[in-house]
């Protein structure tokens, strides 16, 4: 080859997925060291042609000196140098172990000289030069790169100059105002450092929500589908979207977030951005106030003097924890409770199902009467709720007309603690401004309360449940007043009975559980629907007991009915699952002296129906269908048969479920008829069928005797060593098939009369008269 032509590129050289020397047409990225950039000038090869740049990629070596190590004396003769041009095929060896490792050892590059058949300085005098034709290759380039830049700069910096001289209207075209674009630009730097310091605020509480740093915040592009989304409509304004990178994934989004360039940040509402700041730091406070109220050794919790409940030391709460709320109302009373239990869930699916409004109804029946998710302000990170944050609304219940229902409207966070360590708090909105006595969301107010649930070796979870709570007291019944303030109301034990209870359902509800030598057994379609009529007819005797808002029902004041008896009526038009007609529901509460679990056993015994039921009117009662919903024979559903006593008379079906746990018990019933029930348990659509439900719910009362004269009358004592018990009777009964009929007092006088005649028949029963 002729001494002044350049030596061809290797072929390794163009595979390098680290470095690329050789310049395509196209002008491409440089490798992972992006030499090249999209504003490289492609009149550079010419120029550097013009500077007598050749890329030889090492093939030239002069033999006997180098640029690193030439020390020879000026006194001294200089000797003819000697070039050596080393053979494609050692180029090509070369500079792929210069790929791997430019700064070879002596034990390199003897293996190198031995394999290619040159010497070691050969060797060594090769990679210095190969090294310093690198260096100068990139200082070169640099500085190519840097001139654009410097030019480019330049011509917009006069282009600005030329402007500013010379400003423009932009409406008229005409000279502007002097000062003007000063002015703008003034209000524009302002205006862009309150929402630099709004967005380093947002992410500091992000990191602090998330649990983990955030290490940089790029810009996302405007097709991007990560960004996060805090606040949306429900608490104010425009969302606030940015990306940020947090290792693991991004925070959902949800359908309504935007990208960064559409709109621009500083079009989103100011105030609404500062309560959605408020939303986060409120959650993560609470969340922080669950976990050390959860923890096992905590001091905030004493043992009672019977050594059984525990009770919240609140002069040691006082002291640990600042309210987060604000400080409670005039005339409120505390409740707090703390229980631990196991349940049949593994952690992720109980935090699933909690932080979805539909799946929390159903884990919770006759508790929660109706649930709504506000706002989504978060929907967690990567996938799981981790992160997730709702603000929410709520109707809890206790089944008696003499307790008010709790409206509560409030932030559910959850957050994972440890692997299969998950904890979900709730805290009510500050709304004590909003009181009024016709308001009933601030006759309650719910304290950081929810649980920690830890997943175990045998499939079970270990939950811990902390409920904290402060309300009117004066708005509950005095024969209440006592069950309410120990906590067996709304208190963290029904939560995890209930939890228990539902859990145990879900486990035997599975196909494998079929009693397949039962020839006269529902199929799986069969006993879903029946249990979904269930699960229904219970929901329409709630709604009738505490009078909640999921069904519209109109109070009556009737001076013949006693003060501790609600009556109310609805129309019925186009409800399927009721009879068209005005509807009549009456409901009460008493103290019974009688244990829970023995008025349940006698409620729930069909030899022992016609004892009370004054509508079977005497006829023998006989189970045609069971379905269990628990271990325990008392947690069913149930197809009654009452059977004709005379030849006038045909069969009654009825439909009852019943389930009893230390929360309580229920025992709910509706007739049916025999076509409809004959659909349901064929698997067909259950919401066609009309029931009208009464019932009785038995809850606990530990105490024995009287209390403050509103429990029983003068003499009545408890009958057994289990205490005694509050019994809420419930019925649903059709008025008239008309909805414009008139409602009459005689009407309300017989449904009253029935309530009445069932309690004595109960009470003679059992003999407590």
């Amino acid at each position: 080859m002729p001494s002044g032509a350049v030596s061809p590129v290797p072929i390794s050289m163009h595979a390098s997925s680290t470095l690329t020397l050789s310049i395509p047409s196209k002008m491409e990225g440089h490798g992972e060291m992006g030499l090249f950039q999209e504003n490289f000038d492609p009149s550079m090869i010419a120029r550097m042609r013009d500077d007598g740049y050749e890329s030889r990629s090492g093939s030239d070596n002069v033999e006997g000196a180098s640029g690193d190590d030439q020390d020879a004396g000026d006194d001294q003769r200089p000797k003819k140098k000697k070039y050596h041009r080393h053979t494609p095929q050692q180029i090509q060896e070369l500079e792929a172990f210069f790929k791997e490792c430019p700064h070879p050892d002596e034990k390199q590059r003897l293996e190198l000289s031995r394999r290619l058949g040159l010497e070691t300085k050969q060797i060594k005098f090769w990679f210095q030069n190969r090294r310093t034709q690198m260096k100068t290759q990139l200082e070169r380039h640099d500085h190519i790169i840097l001139k654009q830049e410097y030019e480019k700069l330049k011509n917009d910096n006069d282009a600005l100059r030329t402007a500013m001289a010379n400003p423009v209207c932009n409406s008229c075209g005409g000279p502007a105002i002097p000062g003007q674009i000063s002015f703008d630009d003034h209000q524009l730097r302002i205006e862009n450092a309150r929402l630099k310091d709004e967005l380093n605020r947002i992410c500091t509480l992000a990191n602090k929500f998330l649990g983990r740093p955030i290490s940089s915040i790029p810009i996302p592009s405007s097709n991007s589908s990560f960004d996060l989304v805090v606040g949306r409509n429900g608490i104010g304004g425009t969302p606030l979207t940015m990306g940020l990178d947090l290792g693991n994934g991004f925070l959902s989004t949800t359908s309504s977030a935007m990208s960064l360039s559409k709109p621009p940040l500083g079009l989103m509402d100011h105030e609404a951005s500062i309560n959605r700041s408020m939303l986060v730091n409120l959650a993560l406070t609470a969340m922080d106030e669950l976990i050390k109220m959860a923890h096992t050794d905590s001091p905030l919790w004493i043992k009672s003097f019977d050594g059984g409940k525990e009770i919240l030391n609140l002069e040691e709460y006082s002291r640990t924890f600042s309210p987060c709320i604000g400080t409670k109302p005039t005339g409120f009373v505390t409740e707090a409770t703390r229980d631990v239990g196991m349940v049949m869930i593994n952690s992720l699916t109980l935090v699933d199902a909690l932080m979805d409004e539909a799946q929390w109804k159903q884990m919770f029946p006759c508790t929660i009467a109706r649930a709504a998710t506000i706002d989504m302000i978060s929907s967690g990170v990567a996938g799981i709720r981790n992160g997730a944050l709702h603000v929410m609304h709520a109707e809890l219940q206790v089944l008696s007309p003499l307790v008010p229902v709790r409206q509560l409207k409030f932030l559910r966070f959850c957050k994972q603690q440890a692997q299969g360590v998950w904890a979900v708090v709730d805290v009510s909105l500050d709304i004590s401004q909003e009181s009024t006595k016709a308001n009933p969301l601030v006759s309650c107010r719910r304290l950081p309360s929810g649980f920690v649930v830890q997943d175990m070796s045998n499939g079970y979870s270990k939950v811990t449940w902390v409920e904290h709570s402060e309300y009117d007291e004066s708005s509950i019944h005095p024969l209440y007043r006592p069950f309410i303030s120990s906590g067996m109301g709304f208190g963290a034990q029904r939560w995890v009975a209930t939890l228990q209870r539902q859990c145990e359902f879900l486990a035997i509800l599975m196909p494998s559980s079929l009693p397949k030598e039962d020839p006269t057994a529902l199929n799986l379609a069969g006993r879903t629907s029946m249990l979904q009529l269930a699960q229904r007819m219970t929901d329409n005797f709630c709604s009738g007991v505490c009078a909640s808002t999921a069904r519209k029902w109109d109070t009556l004041r009737v001076g013949n009915v006693g003060e501790d008896v609600r009556v109310m009526t609805r129309k019925n038009l186009d409800d399927p699952g009721e009879p068209p007609g005005i509807v009549l529901s009456a409901a009460t509460s008493i103290w019974m002296p009688v244990a829970q679990q023995r008025l349940f056993d006698f409620l729930r015994d069909d030899r022992l129906r016609s004892e009370w039921d004054i509508l079977s009117t005497g006829r023998p009662i006989q189970e045609m269908i069971h379905i269990a919903k628990g271990h325990k024979h008392g947690n069913c559903v149930s197809l009654l048969r009452g059977s004709p006593t005379t030849a006038n008379e045909s069969s009654m079906l009825i439909l009852q479920e019943t389930w009893t746990d230390a929360s309580g018990s229920l025992v709910v019933y509706a007739p049916v008829d025999i076509p409809s029930i004959n659909v349901v348990m064929a698997g067909g659509d259950p919401a066609y069928v009309a029931l009208l439900p009464s019932g009785f719910a038995i809850l606990p009362d530990e105490r024995s005797g009287n209390c403050d004269g509103a429990m029983s009358k003068a003499g009545e004592n408890v009958t057994d060593g289990g205490g005694g018990c509050l019994l809420t009777v419930g019925f649903q009964i059709l008025l008239d098939s008309q909805p414009t009929a008139k409602l009459t007092v005689e009407s309300v006088e017989t449904v009253n009369n029935l309530i009445t005649c069932t309690i004595q028949k109960i009470k003679a029963a059992l003999k407590l008269t």
